[in-house]
């Protein structure tokens, strides 16, 4: 009974706020309904409606109590609610430090002394020390740290940056992250890694890492660990070295210089635990007419999840946190879905297809709800004909330019965007499916996808993007535009016909050129790496990778998560054959795959 109070109070509340102008049951598409929508959602109230909090709780049972006014039928069961869990962020458990140099013990402090790594496994272990320089092992660049010296089941010491830390240019830094250190050394076998500042680039500061989730899965089998400065002088000192010479004795000479400590033992146990939220998404249906083609639907989607307060994925550099309300990302999107589903459960007696309205959470973390749906739904992904997803459509501009993304995923997309285009928008069409929104997660299960963007701005992803600043009128505009083109693809007899749309991955600043062609599943809480589509042609799907595989090796390296991937491929020029062993639903598989160029 609690549970259902909570449910239904919070709606009426927010009905009494925004009593004036239009209802909010009007069933035409008006600017007074969107403001009315999205003044609550964008408010300062929720939050920023940050996935997993109660917030955004109080944001799913606004739209879940729009959905039931409108008549629309639960999706799930009785429930308009579709809750998935996912990991949220990192805590410290049980962790330990201790140098036993000679008859003396050195113990840093936690935390204000040295401070695990958020990737970091859970390990507990005592062995040697060995310094591995700056901790690189690249044959590209004919450099490794390792060369000379045993790991294995050692503890390696090794020192932040790279040899040309003076060079904002150098090809080293590919190879420099934290991550991939720890990977490198895992490889080598070593039991678990301490990074250490050096002198250079910045003698003047000694800052640990800050402790804090960056999305990506732990580096498994190997602790990882950040430490104070003067903790590694003194073990520099007890081998009557000095550390300041010796990272510029490497990075003049630009050569290994490791070694093995002597008469040093450590003692490290390193304790990080995963901590794991709830959150929804909000869906449901309206069923068509006709006899046949009622069991195919057509979705309509946004995000509403937002930032928070810029606890991840923000742009704001300001010292305090600021509530990030994401009034056009997705506030807008969301009351675009609103309004289209209170228009069309006016007219529902007029459907052919059936119609599900669904709004994700976990978008701004990796499209980590619309990814739980498509996997998850009571609607096979097959009975799908068409996505159609709004994100950030609030700030049309003065040139009325709309911006379409998957227009290339179906044969008669430019000719049904072309001819319901009464409303005069400059179009900027893109051919590709895949791409920073929910509908990737669509296309990825070969679906036909639209997605309508007004572009990005100033405010994206700062505090900035409030409600006032949103171009109601032109929104308005753009649902009435987006509704004529559903309204035909719903009545049409023809369904509209799948395109896989060639497509070569983005490149990255690392600097390898190698291509696959794989698409991430960044919903995925799993050991290696998770497919969740191939690009049509790509080298992947010629070497039979197929979406839903989990890559566990690729040219012998063991693949945990996606930054091992992205490391492997480092390795590699374009023409290399690489044995590719995947997982294919519990089942162990090896594929060869010819690298193709960027």
């Amino acid at each position: 009974m609690k549970k259902i109070i909570l449910v239904l109070t919070a709606p009426l509340l927010i009905f009494s706020c925004y009593s004036q102008g239009d209802k909010i049951n009007n069933p035409e598409i008006t600017g007074n309904e969107l403001k009315n929508h999205i003044s609550y959602l964008a408010s300062d109230e929720l939050k920023g409606r940050f996935s997993g909090t109660p917030e955004l709780k109080m944001a799913a049972d606004y739209i879940e109590e729009q959905f039931e006014d409108f008549g629309l039928i639960p999706l799930f069961e009785g429930s308009y609610n579709q809750s998935f869990n996912f990991i949220s962020g990192v805590d410290l458990t049980d962790n330990s430090l201790t140098f036993k140099v000679g008859d003396e013990e050195i113990s840093p402090e936690l935390s204000s002394e040295y401070i695990p790594a958020p990737f970091s496994d859970n390990i507990e272990s005592e062995s040697e020390l060995v310094s591995a320089g700056y901790g690189i092992s690249t044959p590209s660049l004919n450099y490794d740290d390792y060369a000379g010296i045993d790991v294995k089941d050692k503890i390696v010491l090794v020192l932040r940056y790279n040899p040309e830390y003076d060079n904002p240019h150098s090809e080293f830094d590919t190879y420099s992250s934290f991550r991939q250190k720890t990977s490198v050394a895992r490889e080598k076998g070593a039991r678990a890694i301490i990074f250490v500042n050096g002198y250079y680039p910045k003698d003047d500061e000694d800052k640990l890492m800050e402790f804090r989730y960056d999305r990506g899965s732990a580096v498994t089998d190997i602790g990882a660990v950040h430490m104070k400065r003067n903790f590694a002088e003194r073990l520099f000192e007890s081998q009557e070295l000095d550390l300041s010479e010796y990272q510029l004795k490497m990075s003049e000479s630009k050569s290994p210089s490791s070694f093995s400590f002597k008469d040093i033992k450590v003692s490290i146990k390193t304790g990080v635990k995963e901590i794991e939220k709830e959150s929804w998404n909000v869906a449901g249906y309206l069923e068509g007419n006709d006899p046949e083609l009622k069991n195919e639907y057509i979705v309509i989607g946004a995000h509403f999840d937002h930032l928070g307060m810029g606890e991840t994925g923000s742009l704001y550099r300001g010292d305090e946190p600021q509530i990030h309300n994401g009034a056009d990302d997705n506030a807008s999107g969301t009351a675009g879905v609103l309004e289209i589903a209170e228009k069309f459960a006016n007219e529902k007696d007029q459907l052919k297809r059936s119609m599900i309205f669904v709004t994700f959470s976990g978008e701004e973390l990796g499209l980590l709800g619309s990814s739980y749906f498509v996997n998850n739904t009571p609607v096979p992904p097959s009975q799908m004909s068409t996505m159609i997803n709004m994100d950030m459509i609030g700030r049309l501009n003065d040139k009325d330019e709309l911006i379409v993304y998957g227009v290339g995923t179906s044969t008669n997309w430019k000719e049904l965007l072309n001819s319901s285009n009464s409303y005069n928008f400059n179009l900027a069409f893109h051919e590709d499916g895949y791409g920073p929104s929910d509908h990737s997660s669509f296309y990825g299960k070969n679906i036909p996808v639209l997605f309508f963007f007004t572009g990005t701005h100033t405010d994206y992803h700062r505090p900035g993007d409030d409600s006032d600043k949103i171009n109601y009128a032109g929104e308005e505009r753009i649902l009435n535009y987006v509704y004529d083109i559903t309204y035909k693809l719903n009545t049409d007899k023809q369904k509209p016909e799948f395109v896989n749309v060639p497509r070569k991955e983005t490149g990255t600043t690392g600097g390898w050129k190698v291509y696959v062609g794989t698409i991430p599943d960044y919903a995925a809480n799993v050991e290696g790496f998770k497919i969740s589509g191939v690009n049509e042609g790509s080298p992947a799907q010629k070497g039979g990778i197929q979406g839903g595989d989990i890559m566990l090796s690729f040219g012998g390296k063991k693949i945990t998560n996606i930054y091992d991937y992205v490391y492997a491929l480092q390795e590699h020029v374009p023409g290399d054959v690489v044995e590719v062993v995947v997982n294919r639903n519990g089942k162990e598989m090896k594929l060869e795959v010819e690298l193709g160029a960027r």
